[in-house]
């Protein structure tokens, strides 16, 4: 149905970084998601007041409070498709993560609800009357939930949504508990055991346990999450395709929402190259990224020496000296600067996030490293940390 709808709705279904398509298949979905649960909020709600159940009442509002979230993403990606203003030049794409933890919020608010009127039953256990109106509703319910799973599921990988991937997630944990909630009314009406309550606890946890996997999910962007390596591999592709590159570090992606992704880095190059044809083919680069990747690139030149003997050797020298502290350093920016007394070695060191030695211990043990042979070499050394 959605994928009709949108051939019908949505003009140029295939270019998902054009951000006017990503808006137009949020807020269908959005659409589809409030007509669905709106729908399933009044069959349960129906068939738990006809049953007396509390597991099929607390289940209806979980749909209820679903057509909430489907509200939520909906105005969420209408507000984050508005273009860039004079304060916010880079959009409002984060917009999309902030109606991800809305979302999550409601249902970790429903969810703790249901936990509470669900101990209540557990207390003071009644057994629920057996409807045949329940036992339509909540199989065409499994099977909407399904089907809402699986179309949310398909569009947050297509569009890299974390607030569509959120509200996937949800419609997978309403599955089960509906599955639960299935089981609990037949169990009741042949076995007479009156499980109503647990069940209910049981929709309760897993209610819960999707706003926390949601919620995870989208306040991990807004925090700053490091970057997806495939997308790591595709710059570094990209930029090392040149033969002018040498190598690149310093790589940062600034992720100000899908779709509106800034990246910087470093690239090394010849010192003795033409500079202006240098900067020129930076500016080819940039745009490659760019037209590629959907995204705005700030290159910085590093001119390194590559046909110095002496830079060439103490360079090689100086990574042996790291690999024999550990096989995850590794370095770049190497230069030196000779003097009548001492030579300076000046580079950074790259190490990852853990690494047993902090900086001011492994700058001490790289410098005797490098004095224990070499007494007149002093090391200068900046610290950085792997990115990804």
């Amino acid at each position: 149905m959605v994928t009709l709808l949108a051939k019908l709705f949505i003009k140029k279904t295939d270019d998902i970084k054009n951000p006017s398509v990503r808006q137009a298949y949020g807020i269908l979905c959005g659409a589809v998601g409030i007509f669905l649960n709106l729908c399933l909020f009044a069959g349960k709600f129906a068939a738990g007041s006809v049953s007396n159940s509390i597991a099929i009442t607390a289940d209806a509002f979980n749909n209820l409070s679903d057509a909430g979230s489907s509200i939520i993403t909906l105005i969420g990606f209408k507000m984050a498709g508005q273009k860039p203003d004079p304060h916010h030049p880079f959009g409002h794409g984060r917009i999309e993560y902030i109606s991800g933890l809305l979302v999550s919020v409601i249902i970790l608010l429903m969810g703790a609800e249901l936990l509470k009127s669900s101990f209540a039953k557990i207390l003071q256990p009644e057994m629920p009357d057996f409807s045949p109106a329940a036992i339509m509703i909540l199989p065409a319910s499994i099977l909407v939930k399904c089907y809402m799973f699986l179309y949310n599921r398909q569009l947050s990988k297509k569009l890299d949504s974390a607030a569509m991937a959120a509200t996937a997630a949800d419609s997978l944990s309403d599955t089960v508990a509906t599955s639960a909630v299935l089981a609990a009314t037949l169990i009741g009406h042949y076995a007479n055991i009156a499980i109503d309550g647990w069940c209910g606890m049981l929709v309760g946890l897993f209610i819960c346990y999707a706003g926390y996997t949601a919620a995870r999910d989208t306040i991990s962007p807004l925090l700053g999450q490091a970057p997806d390596p495939e997308f790591v591999n595709q710059i570094n592709d990209i930029v090392m395709s040149h033969e002018e590159i040498l190598g690149i570090h310093d790589l940062i992606v600034h992720n100000y929402g899908p779709g509106r992704i800034l990246i910087s880095l470093h690239a090394e190059v010849p010192a003795d190259g033409n500079f202006l044809a240098l900067h020129d083919k930076i500016d080819i680069i940039e745009h490659e990224l760019r037209d590629i990747l959907n995204c705005h690139a700030v290159i910085h030149m590093d001119p390194v020496c590559v046909g110095d003997e002496e830079t060439v050797r103490l360079k090689a020298l100086v990574k042996e000296y790291l690999k024999e502290i550990s096989g995850t350093l590794t370095m770049h920016d190497f230069r030196i600067v000779a003097g009548p007394t001492h030579t300076n070695l000046i580079f950074d060191v790259v190490t990852p996030y853990g690494f047993s030695l902090s900086d001011a211990e492994l700058v001490a043990l790289i410098q005797e490293s490098i004095q224990k042979d070499n007494p007149n070499y002093f090391a200068v050394i900046e610290v950085d940390k792997q990115m990804v």
